[in-house]
């Protein structure tokens, strides 16, 4: 395809009992694309990728799949499969039966059920574990053959519904790293529902921020958290510090009572908006001449990090360091040209 694009949402509204629940969604997705679908509970995201397979059907818009338009085509003729939260494997067939079931239904001979079979049990590192009652895995093991009993079918494209819901966490940071690989491996698209931000930044190449039936945002892991487009996409993709500011001229923004230099341009002058500042974007620095000065409120231990609370300028600010400073003592705070990112006030958070 000359856009490259194996699946085209156009103009998608659903539906349900009255009530619209997907607003005239317009998106385009790429082949052999890790893309995320992010929001919170209620937002669409679910809805959005049951269209793409076909389990709703859409109340207006289009569905394209490499060009072809598939609005009237039912599940079992797409291209694409599906693994559910509820991971739906057959109790009574063991692990090599239940990654054989679709292609028996689908008619393909034995011999090839059986190299399909070994190359998707090698691909999910279940080899040896042909004969296992999948009642006898562990909850990640049963991901793992709902996800080759999925790609056994050679399907361009898997559709994924928070299957990491039921894991703990662990676990959960494991399976992200296996299901990249597995998507990097196969060379197909995966598209991934889930309300976590750390799943969403780990795993894909491109992330759809929804909310309210609606795609606020679609980029890069990068993209999204460094260049937000409104408030709740910047407090849901990350914790932030998102503090009110004016814009005096282009690359020069005051707040908290002091002037910075930005990379921001094209905003009016003197125009209010709104500051993101990431938590762990804000320098501890010695508060004699600190363009900021705050008393420490709190700090709590994170592991990786110090999550220090910090009142300065009747904010509470969020900084996430290596290094801690005691409770009451006075900081300075510093923060550079780059990590500072405008956003106008107009656009609804």
């Amino acid at each position: 395809m000359k856009d490259n694009n194996i699946i085209s949402l156009k103009n998608i509204a659903v539906d349900y009992d009255g009530e619209r629940v997907l607003n005239g969604i317009n998106l385009d997705i790429r082949d052999k694309e890790f893309v995320t679908f992010l929001g919170p509970s209620g937002c669409g995201k679910t809805t959005t990728l049951r269209i793409i397979g076909g389990f709703v059907d859409a109340s207006e818009g289009d569905v394209f799949f490499e060009g072809e338009r598939i609005n009237d085509l039912p599940p079992h003729k797409r291209k694409v499969n599906t693994v559910f939260q509820k991971y739906a494997l057959f109790p009574h067939l063991n692990v090599y039966e239940n990654i054989e079931f679709g292609l028996k239904i689908s008619g393909v001979e034995q011999a090839e059920r059986q190299t399909r079979i070994r190359e998707m049990l090698e691909l999910v590192n279940l080899t040896g574990f042909e004969s296992r009652n999948v009642n006898q895995l562990s909850g990640g093991q049963q991901q793992r053959v709902a996800i080759a009993r999925a790609l056994v079918n050679h399907p361009k494209v898997l559709l994924l519904d928070e299957p990491l819901g039921a894991l703990d966490l662990k676990l959960r940071k494991e399976m992200q790293t296996e299901l990249k690989r597995i998507q990097q491996s196969m060379e197909i698209t995966f598209v991934y529902v889930t309300h976590d931000q750390e799943e969403a930044l780990t795993m894909s190449d491109t992330v759809i921020v929804m909310k309210d039936g609606n795609i606020l945002q679609t980029g890069t892991p990068q993209d999204i958290y460094n260049e937000p487009i409104n408030a709740f996409v910047a407090d849901f993709i990350g914790e932030s510090n998102i503090i009110d500011g004016v814009m005096l001229r282009d690359y020069r923004v005051e707040f908290a009572g002091v002037q910075f230099d930005c990379v921001d341009a094209g905003f009016g002058i003197d125009e209010d908006v709104e500051v993101v500042i990431r938590p762990e974007d804000i320098k501890v620095v010695d508060p004699e001449g600190a363009p900021i000065v705050g008393v420490v409120e709190s700090v709590i231990f994170k592991g990786v990090h110090y999550e220090m609370t910090v009142g300065a300028h009747g904010f509470q600010w969020m900084i996430h360091s290596t290094l801690s400073e005691e409770e009451g003592t006075k900081i300075g705070m510093n923060i550079l040209p780059n990590d500072i990112h405008i956003m106008r006030r107009t656009e609804e958070a």
